[in-house]
């Protein structure tokens, strides 16, 4: 068998000491890494901390579709450390650039209001409101979400994305993210839209990972919190979505550490509560994305 196609081997890990020695810089995940959109993770914040305090930087890298001001005063209220974190990067942020591109087009918003914090910015930016407008009338479409996630699902847009696909119109999905947990709910984020819209022949632009500008904006930030060039051999993304994360970081050259107790856990893990990785199935899971990180851990902690 040619090397190429020799099965690989992840390393399971307990603690990110084990790893943290290589890298100067951690791009890490919220959702799932830090906080489970309800509570906090008391460990996960302990061990970047812990990572800053021997010289390491931290930049937070989430497919939120908002502001990063907003998901900072977010993770405050949910107990994460401020101390955690240098800097924060949004899908959001992307996403206030791509409007500003587009500020004179009719635009049709398909998500809850809390979002609308996204043309406030653009606004901001582009010295001009955003046209906000009923779909008949809209250029292109801007997908946040669900407009009530807690109990709706993909099939409540059915007839909406075949209206927006009938008219051949663009959608910016401001949250590649497909699900989440929210505690221990499963909920759709605006990627399922936007997967569901590409089935209909729809046409898409991503803000948020797996795609090149919001890692673009993170090594930013991770270079300005350094003072100096970051060397992306010693740079770690740590996520626990493979489509994502994983699949993000293998696209920008970056390792990753893969956390199994997040969206993946189920696949992963005998039970939620269990730290223990099967071997099998995330070598399964690994060869099924083509995607091997570094390593995997249960959850962050040192």
């Amino acid at each position: 068998m040619p090397p190429s196609e020799m099965p690989q081997s992840v390393p399971r890990i307990l603690k990110l000491s084990a790893v943290s020695d290589r890298y100067d810089v951690i791009l890490s995940d919220i959702w799932g890494v830090v906080h489970d959109g309800l509570k906090a993770f008391p460990e996960a914040s302990d061990t970047l901390s812990g990572f800053r305090n021997t010289g390491g930087r931290v930049v937070l890298i989430t497919n939120a579709p908002r502001p990063s001001e907003s998901i900072y005063a977010q993770l405050l209220a949910l107990g994460v450390a401020s101390n955690a974190f240098d800097a924060i990067v949004t899908s959001g942020d992307v996403t206030v650039d791509l409007i500003a591109q587009r500020i004179l087009e009719p635009v049709v918003h398909i998500g809850p209001s809390r979002d609308l914090s996204l043309f406030e910015a653009a606004a901001k930016q582009a010295g001009i409101e955003p046209k906000r407008v009923a779909l008949e009338r809209a250029r292109y479409a801007l997908c946040t979400g669900l407009r009530d996630d807690r109990v709706e699902t993909v099939e409540n847009y059915e007839a909406e994305l075949k209206a927006l696909a009938a008219r051949d119109m663009p959608m910016i999905c401001a949250n590649p993210d497909i699900t989440i947990h929210r505690g221990d709910k499963i909920i759709y984020c605006a990627g399922a839209l936007a997967q569901r819209y590409e089935a209909l022949n729809g046409s898409l632009i991503y803000a948020g990972k797996p795609y090149p500008p919001i890692y673009a904006a993170a090594l930013q930030l991770a270079e300005r919190a350094l003072g100096s060039p970051v060397d992306r051999t010693r740079v770690l993304a740590i996520g626990d979505g493979m489509r994502t994360d994983i699949a993000g970081a293998a696209a920008a050259g970056l390792d990753a550490l893969f956390v199994t107790g997040g969206i993946h856990r189920a696949a992963l893990h005998q039970d939620a509560a269990s730290c223990e990785i099967d071997a099998e199935r995330l070598e399964r899971l690994c060869a099924e994305y083509n995607l091997w990180p570094v390593a995997a851990i249960a959850a962050l902690r040192d």
